[in-house]
């Protein structure tokens, strides 16, 4: 019976994946508006193309070189399978990023009728990004894992080749999200200060020298980086229980059918979640601009509902056809824990971070007194917004364990973490969707302005991208949630693996009194800071080169200011674009070398370390993401006309604000929700190497 289930997962992707082609068929044959439009928008094509094929160029060098590492000290298909990982993450992001640079022009003509159209647009290109990212993550994932476990009786060696998979998704993506957060935030730094602080033009004047590349990098960061992030959060909750389960069948916990059912479970329910994705398509319409949220919210609930019967469902075929008679209709509270923990977590996010609500009001009211006292309010509530996440994330981890443990133990109770952390990303091609329709409706926006369509285009435009930086922050939110459980799920895999390689007396001890684990905790706490402070100073530094080129271009441009004469927009997109492809190396490959290090010195320093990523980075991502989205809708609240509205001393400081946010947001807070999982999954795929050392060269001193 399971090994029939199994074929669900590629099944449902190759639906996912011609639903996806419809979808991209469908917006290309929409109208591209008038020839300025589409030749704003083939600026931005441009610019994306290049930016992502010089990235590519530079990650096909760090992937063979890892692949060959990986090859000699594990193994040749643990090698294919993390280049499979890397090369189907990349190609997600490429097609994304295709069809949603060419969805914007598109999405604004559609605004010309209406906004029911110009959302249908813009989400319909969003959700193609989402079922492909989905559909290949699945894909690629279910069929190393068919067949290398469940058609192959040696799962416990072979799930290393399996991990591979998931070690080459969270390396790409992490280079992904720093090269693609460090493009968009110079860019988008550059062109507000010296655009609408010091010259007091609009925002997206065709004037200002740095707007394609501000365009080019919402497409580059927050469709393709964010495409990727979610593409390995994805996989790596999937692995997670299956991982589990075949510590548990080596343990001999779970055996015969039930050791196979709880290994293919997991897939069958990302199966699912594709499935239900493509229904929750159909609840996202309307023909009122102030019910656009609801509208996405809509498909969001119809998505997740559809996902809960479906987990039922699942779990009670389990009941029925298990030897071990098994009560796993308990998985059912695990898996629906983070569902729901999800959600919870996406409204509290939507709390903190959108103008409906007090915080972000607060930050624009703390405006009108200046800069310092914005930024001190946006510090503030950013901190104040990661407690209620880590309660509910807590709240959940306690469910899911407590209700695993009501089939047989503690091993039961960690694989319902494992599950929890997929259950709240079954939804993923949703989530995706409604975070990447934001970019688009940004850059609809941006080419109303700069083709000089009628105010109420833009207003239009504007209407749903204040929806998108909403959606935005709760799709982060989504994000780093699931990494924290996908990552104490993989680290006790990563445990479980190792002491089964390791003699008794090296097996780990991560007890509080050994030394070498406080050591580990407290490196892996500074990780997040010292990670944090890479890509910060790399958008400063790049973005210090726009402001000197767009300064420049305004100073010696005659008649720019006065719109005689066009600006040198490429001499912007080639800052950004050396600067991410320059700054991004350093971040990535120091996430994959310091635990494969670490491991080599001792595993329970290692240990530690994951522990201190895992604790630390959690916080910092949330506070981050959450921090620089309350800047950004403090700001468009003023917009709205309040506190004076553009123009007036409040604007200008909130401005500030949503410029030092720009990064916190789209660059650091991000990629350190990836750095969890990087490090973990490098440390459970170099498991074997660690082992043929005796745990480390230290390892034993004490």
């Amino acid at each position: 019976m399971a090994e029939m289930l199994s074929w669900a997962a590629p099944a449902a992707a190759l639906v996912g994946l011609a639903v996806a082609a419809y979808l991209a068929f469908w917006v290309l044959k929409q109208d591209p508006g008038n020839e300025r439009m589409q030749k704003l928008s083939g600026l931005v094509q441009k610019g994306a193309q290049a930016f992502l094929f010089a990235e590519y160029r530079s990650l096909i060098v760090f992937a063979v070189v890892v692949a060959i590492l990986v090859g000699v000290a594990i193994g040749p298909l643990t090698a294919a399978s993390f280049l499979t990982g890397g090369i189907l993450s990349v190609i997600a992001g490429y097609i994304g990023m295709y069809v949603a640079t060419r969805a914007n022009t598109r999405t604004t003509q559609a605004a010309t009728k209406g906004i029911a159209g110009a959302l249908k647009v813009a989400y319909r290109s969003g959700l193609t990004m989402g079922l492909i990212v989905a559909s290949l993550g699945l894909m690629g994932l279910s069929l190393w894992a068919i067949f290398f476990l469940v058609f192959d009786e040696n799962l416990v060696h072979n799930i290393e080749v399996v991990d591979g998979f998931v070690m080459g998704a969270s390396s790409i993506a992490l280079f992904a999200r720093v090269g693609g957060g460090i493009y968009t935030k110079a860019a988008d730094v550059g062109a507000d200060l010296v655009g609408k602080v010091e010259a007091g033009i609009p925002e997206d004047d065709p004037r200002n020298p740095g707007v394609i590349a501000d365009n080019v990098g919402d497409n580059v960061g927050d469709v393709a980086g964010m495409g990727a992030d979610l593409y390995e959060s994805y996989a790596g909750a999937i692995l997670a229980p299956m991982a589990l389960a075949v510590a548990m069948f080596a343990s001999n916990v779970l055996h015969g059918a039930d050791a196979m059912i709880a290994l293919v479970l997991p897939l069958v329910l990302a199966a699912g979640g594709i499935i239900a994705s493509i229904l929750g398509l159909f609840a996202v319409n309307t023909n009122d601009s102030s019910k656009i949220h609801k509208a996405l919210n809509r498909g969001t609930f119809l998505t997740s509902g559809i996902v809960f019967a479906l987990i039922l469902v699942a779990v009670l075929l389990w009941q029925s056809y298990s030897p071990q008679q098994l009560p796993t209709l308990w998985l059912f509270l695990s898996a629906a824990a983070g569902l729901a923990a999800g959600l919870a977590i996406g409204k509290i996010t939507e709390y903190y971070t959108s103008y409906h609500c007090r915080p972000v009001k607060k930050i624009a009211e703390a405006s009108e007194s200046g800069t310092a006292t914005n930024i001190i309010e946006g510090l503030g509530t950013g901190m104040l917004s990661t407690v209620l996440p880590t309660i509910v994330l807590v709240a959940a981890v306690i469910v899911a364990y407590l209700a695993g443990t009501q089939l047989g133990g503690p091993e039961f109770g960690i694989y319902g973490i494992g599950l929890s952390a997929l259950g709240m990303l079954t939804t993923t091609a949703t989530t995706v969707g409604v975070d990447a329709y934001g970019p688009v409706a940004d850059n609809a926006g941006g080419i109303a302005e700069m083709a000089g369509l009628p105010p109420e285009i833009r207003e239009r435009t504007d209407q749903l991208d204040s929806v998108g930086n909403t959606t935005a922050a709760v799709a982060k939110g989504f994000a780093v949630s699931s990494a924290a459980l996908t990552a104490l799920a993989l680290f006790v895999a990563f445990k479980t693996n190792l002491d089964a390689r390791l003699t008794e007396g090296l097996r780990l001890d991560i007890a509080l009194d050994n030394p070498f684990v406080i050591i580990g905790v407290v490196i892996g706490a500074m990780m997040p800071f010292f990670f944090g402070a890479m890509t910060m100073g790399a958008v400063s530094r790049a973005a210090n080169a726009m402001i000197i080129e767009i300064r420049r271009q305004f100073r010696e441009i005659r008649g720019l200011m006065e719109g005689e004469a066009e600006p040198d927009t490429e001499a912007c997109v080639s800052i950004s674009t050396k600067a991410a492809l320059r700054e991004m190396m350093l971040p990535g490959i120091l996430a994959v070398v310091i635990p494969v290090v670490l491991g080599m010195l001792d595993v329970n320093i290692l240990a530690g370390f994951l522990v201190g990523v895992l604790a630390c980075g959690f916080l910092m991502s949330v506070y981050m993401a959450n921090t620089g989205g309350a800047w950004d809708n403090a700001k468009k609240y003023i917009e709205t006309g309040a506190h004076g509205g553009k123009g007036s001393d409040a604007h200008k400081a909130a401005v500030v604000g949503d410029t030092v946010g720009d990064p916190f947001k789209d660059t650091s807070g991000p990629s350190i929700n990836i750095l969890i999982k990087v490090v973990t999954v490098v440390s459970l795929v170099f498991v074997p190497l660690f082992a043929n050392f005796g745990g480390g060269l230290l390892h034993g001193m004490f």
